[in-house]
C-alpha cells in the first residue's frame, strides 16, 4: 500500500493517520515472520519492515469488541517490558481489567496453591516474546489471547494479533489508549464520538533516570 493511498483512507481510521505515524506504530523490525507477513506492506530503505496501519486500525476495533464481551475483572493485561507498564496500568484503570506488569509469576494461571493464582477469561499480552510465560499458561488452561505483535514475533498461541511496533513507548501508549477508548465505546460507557478524559500522554511511560539510556537504544 502506498503512502498516498494510506492518506486517502485516513478519514476511516480511529485517529488521523498522522497521529499513528507520529507514534511510530508501523515501524517494525529487520525481521519478518511468516505469520506477520500479511500485516506488512513494505520495507524501508534501512531494511525495517513497515506495518499496514489500516490493518492495525481494524484489529484494534475487533479486539475492543471482543474485550467488551467479557466481565472487566475477568480480563488480564500483561507487560514484562518497562515501556508497557504505564500503558497497561492506564488501560486497566479505565476498563476495569487486571494489570500484571513486570515479572509474571509462573503458575499464576495454572497453580491454585499460589497466592497470586487467578482464573481470567481473556489475556491481553503486550509482546509475545517478553510475555511468553503468561501466554503459555493461558494456552494450557484454554484462555483466549490477544497480543500486540511486531514483525519479528512468531505469535504461537495468540488468537487475535494486533500488528504494531510493540517496543516503542509512544506506540504502546497510543494503542492501549485506543483500545481503552474503543472498549468503553463498545460497552456504551462512552458515546461513539467521545474520547477518554485523558490524553494519550497519560498512557505513556515517562523517561526518567536510567531509562533515558534505554530509550536512546529503542525505537520510538
Amino acid at each position: 500500500m502506498s503512502e498516498s493511498k494510506e492518506k486517502s483512507e485516513s478519514s476511516e481510521l480511529l485517529v488521523p493517520l498522522e497521529t499513528y505515524l507520529a507514534a511510530g506504530v508501523r515501524i517494525g523490525t529487520h525481521i519478518k515472520t511468516k505469520v506477520m507477513e500479511k500485516f506488512i506492506y513494505g520495507v524501508r530503505p534501512d531494511g525495517l519492515y513497515v506495518i499496514n496501519v489500516k490493518l492495525l486500525d481494524k484489529r484494534i476495533r475487533v479486539a475492543a469488541k471482543l474485550i467488551a464481551r467479557y466481565e472487566p475483572n475477568t480480563v488480564v493485561a500483561v507487560s514484562a517490558r518497562q515501556y508497557g507498564y504505564q500503558p497497561v496500568r492506564a488501560f486497566c484503570s479505565f476498563t476495569g481489567a487486571i494489570p500484571i506488569t513486570g515479572r509474571f509469576i509462573p503458575g499464576t494461571f495454572t497453580n491454585p496453591s499460589l497466592p497470586s493464582y487467578m482464573e481470567p477469561s481473556l489475556l491481553i499480552a503486550s509482546d509475545p516474546r517478553a510475555d511468553e510465560q503468561a501466554i503459555d499458561e493461558a494456552a494450557e488452561v484454554g484462555i483466549p489471547v490477544i497480543a500486540l505483535c511486531d514483525t519479528d514475533n512468531f505469535c504461537e498461541y495468540v488468537d487475535l494479533i494486533i500488528p504494531v511496533n510493540n517496543k516503542g513507548r509512544r506506540s504502546l501508549a497510543l494503542v492501549y489508549w485506543l483500545l481503552a477508548r474503543q472498549v468503553l465505546r463498545e460497552r456504551g460507557e462512552l458515546g461513539p464520538d467521545e474520547d477518554l478524559p485523558v490524553p494519550v500522554e497519560h498512557f505513556e511511560t515517562k523517561i526518567v533516570g536510567g531509562m533515558a539510556e534505554l530509550a536512546s537504544r529503542q525505537r520510538r
